[in-house]
């Protein structure tokens, strides 16, 4: 075979096995530095650029394949008899592949540390070059900038000896892609570094790959697209879940799946179910076992949790699977099912998705982003939980009522503002919430209107299912309950609806103007509050 790759890459990843390939092929094959040094020392057959240009690499490497011999073997349109002509005049050798990964500038300048003279010189020049003119060329040229790349590269060329046009017209974009990327990433750094007085102009470059078409959008008259971060920091999320059944994902299923898993974090320390609707949770508990979390959770609200998206804290077992019988659920999301509770949940439904994730762990601080017409919001991402845990009224939270209060305070932070929470310890050390008030223009409705009547539902239920009397009983619970406010009481009101339904206890963060009055008529009523010192708004 009558062809010849260039090989320069920072990134050995998959290299050697990729080169014997091409090799066994019978591509010739150029390369520099150290990764010539690599392939000699794996005793792949390869010929040194300075060799095959007459030119030896000078200036510290800086100067190696910027040379005529190499970009116009790269960029030669082999069926313009002008350029053949000119390659046999001068003696260049076509150049058929071309595989670089750039200089690792954004790993460089992420060290503590670094100079600045360590990160000039990791900006690639040579690299970046050979990407775009094979890209450019992508005709003829097929150009390799990610290792991901290689085995179909290699199976095309072992079993065709060539490389499908269309084929290289997907990773010439990639390539220019790629070039992009880490060219906004010097931008980035030199624009901070030239900064008078440490004040960067504000540039903002995101990089999502991986773009798929959705079904439609949030509704079936508008279109979307679904496309992938292409770093999260090895943490668990939904853009590198695996689908393992189930119909294709919706645009709301994703923006539903997320809620969940960014709710469930909160609790992945313990077997925990957080149960989404439209973003919200409507259920959400712990249990001794995944099961009795998932029962709890689904008892939160059994109306709202139909067809809804449900995300575990562990990996999904038989008994957990099998306690969906009858439940009519979107999408399941987890950190791996058992064999047995695989096969239950593919039989219980084809249209059932099932998501796959890595371990779930807490949320890690990282920015994040909303986009409005004209615009992008960037703020950092909600992983406080709480500044302070302090109690500024006579009464006083029990201690044996502080894990509940986390819960239902945890529970809270994932409600759409203005967000009401009441949780309740349905067994020793289990937790469930009780009712869930969120959205509403103002919090006394979220209380009395949303999340106080769906407590008195769910206590009737139990009434009934005990055979005692509904009004006593639920007075009971009420009293056993939390209730937790996402921001401040700007008056007393919501102290004294609580008060009347008979809750003694309530999480909020305090801060109001009215602080005082609203703890006036906590000790009025001897209701304990207690103050966090972090909001948790959710628009």
């Amino acid at each position: 075979m009558d062809k010849t790759a260039l090989i320069s890459v920072s990134d050995k990843t998959g290299l050697l096995e990729f080169a014997q390939a091409l090799s066994a092929a019978g591509v010739k094959i150029l390369s520099t530095g150290g990764t010539l040094k690599f392939l000699l020392q794996n005793r792949v057959s390869a010929e040194a650029i300075s060799d095959y240009t007459g030119f030896p690499e000078i200036m510290d490497g800086r100067v190696k394949t910027l040379h005529p011999k190499v970009h116009g073997g790269i960029l030669a349109v082999r069926d313009n008899p002008k350029h053949v002509e000119l390659r046999d005049q001068y003696g260049i050798r076509f150049i058929d592949i071309v595989v670089v990964n750039l200089y690792p500038f954004r790993e460089t300048v992420a060290r503590e540390g670094v100079t600045h003279a360590e990160a000039i010189e990791n900006i690639d020049i040579g690299g970046p070059c050979m990407l775009r003119a094979s890209a450019k060329n992508h005709k003829f040229v097929t150009s390799i900038c990610d290792p991901d790349d290689y085995a179909t590269v290699a199976r095309q060329i072992t079993e065709e000896g060539e490389v499908h046009p269309d084929l290289r017209l997907v990773l010439a974009k990639k390539a220019f892609a790629h070039t992009a990327a880490y060219d906004a990433a010097i931008v980035e750094y030199l624009t901070a570094e030239a900064a008078p007085q440490g004040k960067p102009e504000k540039q903002l470059r995101l990089e999502f790959t991986r773009g798929r078409a959705l079904r439609y959008g949030e509704n079936n008259h508008q279109t979307a697209e679904f496309y992938r971060e292409a770093s999260v920091g090895g943490e668990a999320n939904i853009g590198s879940a695996r689908q393992l059944h189930g119909k294709e994902l919706s645009f709301n299923n994703l923006v539903d799946a997320d809620a969940a898993l960014e709710a469930v974090r909160e609790i992945c320390d313990v077997p925990g179910v957080a149960i989404i609707k439209h973003t919200n949770p409507c259920g959400y508990a712990t249990g001794s076992t995944l099961a009795k979390a998932l029962e709890a959770a689904w008892d939160g609200d059994p109306v709202s949790a139909f067809g809804s998206v449900i995300a575990f804290s562990r990996e999904v077992d038989l008994a957990t699977a099998e306690a969906l019988k009858g439940r009519f659920v979107e999408v399941l999301i987890a950190p791996g099912y058992t064999t047995e509770a695989l096969d239950y949940l593919r039989h219980k439904s084809k249209d059932l998705r099932l998501l796959d994730l890595d371990a779930v762990t807490p949320g890690q601080p990282r920015k994040v982003y909303k986009h409005i017409l004209g615009g992008m919001l960037v703020q950092d991402r909600d992983v406080q939980l709480l500044e302070k845990w302090e109690s500024p009224t006579r009464a006083q939270l029990p201690e044996t009522k502080k894990e509940l209060a986390m819960f239902t305070w945890k529970a809270c932070k994932h409600v759409k503002s203005n967000a009401i929470t009441i949780g309740h310890e349905y067994e020793p050390g289990q937790f469930q919430i009780l009712g869930i008030g969120p959205g509403q223009p103002n919090r006394i409705d979220s209380n009395l209107r949303l999340c106080q009547p769906r407590v008195r539902d769910n206590a009737k239920r139990l009434a009934e299912a005990q055979g005692v009397e509904v009004e006593a009983f639920t007075r009971k619970v009420f009293s056993e309950c939390v209730l937790a406010s996402d921001a401040f009481f700007p008056f007393d009101d919501n102290v004294i609806a609580a008060h009347d339904a008979g809750i003694r206890y309530i999480v909020q963060p305090g801060g109001s103007v009215k602080d005082a009055d609203v703890i006036a008529t906590a000790d009025r009523l001897k209701v304990a509050l207690v103050f966090t010192g972090t909001r948790h708004f959710r628009h």
